[in-house]
Formats: C-alpha cells, structure tokens, sequence
C-alpha cells in the first residue's frame, strides 16, 4: 500500500494545474509545477511551491517529451505525479515509468490504461462484464480493405474511430464505400500524427445520439458513481457544453446506465478516478458503452457541483494509499450544474484562434458560481496548446435555474482583448432547444451553419 502523497509534481498547464495545485494545498501536499518556456509566468507556476522547466514551448519538446518530464520528477524529489487531463495522462508507457521509479502515478495503473484507453481493448472488456455496445468491429482496422469489407457487412452510415485516441481526433463518420475509402488513410495518418498509433476500429453510427457519461471513483477493491454528465453539444467532435444530470434521461435508465459503470469498472479493478463514455439513442431508448477515459475530466466540475465531492482530492487520497471515503448510499445528486468552455478562438470567424495578451478578465462570482482558469489580467494566452481560457460552471436547483444563473454569469463575465466563444455560449443560453433539452450530437453543427454568433 502507498504512503499518503508528500510532495506532488503536476505534469500538466492552465486550468487543471491551478485544479490540482489547490486540491493538494488543501491536504497539505508540498507542489511542483512543470512549465515549458511559454508557461514561465503561468498562474500554476506562481501558485506552485516549486517550478520546473521542462523544454521549450512546442508540447512535443515539453508537456509531451516523457524524458523530459521524468528527468523533472527525479529531480523535483516529488514522491509522485499528477498528469491532469490530455498530454501523457493516458498514456500507460509514461505511467509504467513513473511508478518503475519507485513514484506515484495518480491515476490508475500502466495496466488498467492499456486495457481501458485503447478502444478495442476496452469494447472487449464492457462484452465481457455485460455491458451494451455499439455494434461494430471484433478488433483493430489497419487497412481500407478490412473496413470496407465489414462496413458492406454492417451497413451505412458508419463511424471510423482511433483506436488509441481521444478528444474527437482520428474519427470519421461515413455513409458510402466511396467515401470510407478516402476516409480511412486520412483517419490513419492523423491517428498515428496524434497518438503514435494508426489503428483504427469502426462502429454503426446512431442518428439523433446523444453523448451521456458516467463518473466512477474506484480504489481498486471497490468502485462508486457520481452520476452521469450529458454532453451532447458538440463542434467538431469536441465539447462545448456539458451539464449533469443529464436533461433527458428517465429515471430507470439512469439506474441502469450508472450501474452499468460501476460494473465495468469493478471488472477491471479500477482505481482512481475515470469516466465512462456512452452513446443514448432516445428512439430506442438504449444506451452504448463506447469508450473509458482512465483521467480526469474537463468536464469534472459539473460532477463536483452535484455531489459535494472534490474529485481530485479523491484521486489525491486513493493514490495515497487510503480507500475510498465513501460508499455508493452517501453519494447524492442536488441540484443540476452546467459547465461552457471559454476558448480562445472567435466563432464569428470559424473558431479562428485566437492567442494574445488578457487585460480584461472580469468573471462572474457569486452563490452557484465557479470559475476555472489558468490565467488572469495580465496573462497571455499561448498559441501552441489547446485554447482553453476558462471553465464558467453553475449550478441551480432546477435545469432552468441553472441555465438562468449561467446567462446571467456569462453577461458579467468579460475577456480580451482576445476573441472568445463568449459569445457562443450566450446565444445558447437562448436557443430554444437548448432550453427544451431538445440536441443531440449533431445538433449544434447545424445550428452554426444557421446562426454564427458574433462578438
């Protein structure tokens, strides 16, 4: 059994940095914050005990250079590592080797990423402990030829996935064997451009789905849920929106969609915190496992909002060594919360980037209000990683309320001079069936090809 945490380093930048940098304050855990040359001034860097720079600004060369990384945490003395969300934090080599140097992986073991983070792998597993997936392949797609062949046996529309991937990249949706042959050496090269591995795998795509996940927190002998999270309102395959409970799920399926979590997670063991990812089809009114992320999630605050319960401490205490510090009956869900993210890119012209110096930062605070950032007046938004600014979270006792309070956050909260999707999530805090629950995955792309916000 591990020792309770002493000294942490976080392997990561921005909002989940200052994230962990307070949950560890808050146990009395000593910080160590990596930065690359970009992130020298970062507000993680100032709040941290300790900083580290790890290489210059290109991820590659810094936040993703494993070598890099763990020369920082032989160096830094920490007794183990956080790696937040993105970067390294699913990938099971770098965990394999933090914990060969005698350190903690906050997170769950090399083992349990391999088997959940890859796709396949992780399909196998739902099979096998009964939970419903979507229909699709027994294994890995390397080739066009093996993904027409099951395509022509499965029928059109289809989704081609990365097998090793996350965050929407490598993924395709195809409806003709014309296009699945044009589609598949894209999906290939941009999975091995974006994970180092090209394999992909392919499933039935389900119109009208909505994007319904699951929170689950294990210690290895046992595994509760915190509820489910909806996030259907996408772009381009990445959230833009969630909120928890989810709006449109009745009651018995919520039973058997958070139950079904609880037993994958138990099947494997899992310790930590993760995420189980489904695809709801209301017509049908059935669910799909399609994927577990072995982190933390951007979107965990919703979760937190509901519940009371302070995920990353929760990591923090499991990896120390402790088990879990509750059981499935004190958990409960009060209340509804909905979390926007604020990114630098401006929506009146496609989501163009848009990095540069914040003079103005003035957000919403109040009861019900959270706001997670990495920056300040005075920072400046990088161009060279995810264009994430900030994280506006609420929560109301009622859906409506909720999304009343978060209108009236957003029109307090100012940005810039940088272009942000402000803009973006005051006009959905409007839109008709965003107010009824009425979206699907597919929904707010087609209402950007209507109704681009402006500034």
């Amino acid at each position: 059994m591990s020792a309770p945490i002493r000294k942490l380093l976080i392997a990561n930048r921005g909002e989940i940095a200052v994230r962990i940098i307070r949950a560890a304050k808050e146990l009395g855990i000593a910080t160590v914050q990596v930065v690359s040359e970009a992130d020298r001034d970062m507000l993680a860097a100032r709040m941290a005990d300790e900083t580290i720079e790890i290489g210059p600004a290109a991820a590659a060369k810094s936040y993703l250079n494993v070598d890099n990384v763990l020369d920082a945490l032989r160096r830094s003395g920490a007794d183990a590592l956080h790696p937040g969300y993105g970067f390294l934090s699913e990938n099971a080599g770098f965990a394999r080797a933090v914990t060969d140097m005698g350190r903690i992986f906050v997170g769950p073991d090399a083992d349990t990423i391999e088997r959940m983070g890859d796709k396949v792998n992780a399909r196998r597993a739902a099979i096998a402990a009964g939970v419903p997936v979507v229909p699709g392949s027994k294994g890995r797609l390397d080739d066009a030829g093996a993904a027409l062949k099951l395509a022509g046996e499965m029928g059109y529309p289809v989704m081609i996935k990365a097998a090793a991937g996350g965050g929407g990249r490598g993924i395709r949706v195809v409806r003709s064997a014309e296009e699945l042959a044009a589609a598949v050496p894209q999906a290939i090269a941009e999975a091995r451009a974006s994970f180092g591995d090209g394999g992909l795998y392919m499933e039935a795509f389900i119109e009208n789905a909505r994007h319904i996940e699951v929170q689950v927190l294990g210690d290895g002998k046992s595994v509760v849920h915190l509820f489910e999270r909806e996030c259907s309102l996408q772009r381009r395959r990445q959230k833009v929106w969630e909120e928890a409970p989810a709006a449109a799920l009745p009651p018995q399926m919520r039973e058997a969609l958070c139950a079904s979590a609880v037993r994958l997670a138990s099947a494997v063991g899992y310790r930590g915190a993760g995420t189980m990812e489904y695809l709801y089809d209301p017509a049908r009114k059935a669910f799909y496992f399609i994927e577990m992320n072995t982190r933390i999630q951007v979107e965990h605050p919703v979760t937190e909002m509901i519940t009371g319960v302070d995920l990353v401490r929760e990591m923090l205490t499991i990896a120390g060594g402790a088990a879990l510090s509750m059981t499935q009956d004190d958990i409960r869900c009060d209340g509804h919360a909905i979390e926007v993210r604020i990114n630098a890119e401006d929506p009146a012209r496609n989501f163009l980037p848009s990095p540069g110096p914040v003079d103005r930062f003035k957000v919403a605070y109040g009861d019900g209000i959270r706001f997670d950032t990495g920056f300040d007046a005075g920072s400046r938004v990088p161009p060279y990683y995810d264009s994430l600014v900030g994280k506006l979270i609420v929560r109301g006792a009622s859906r409506a309320e909720a999304i009343a309070r978060l209108a009236a956050a957003l029109k307090e909260t100012e940005i810039g001079p940088i272009a942000t999707t402000l803009a973006l999530h005051r006009a959905l805090a409007e839109a008709p069936d965003v107010l009824s629950g009425e979206v699907s995955t597919q929904w707010l792309e087609a209402w950007l090809a209507e109704s681009r916000p402006g500034p």
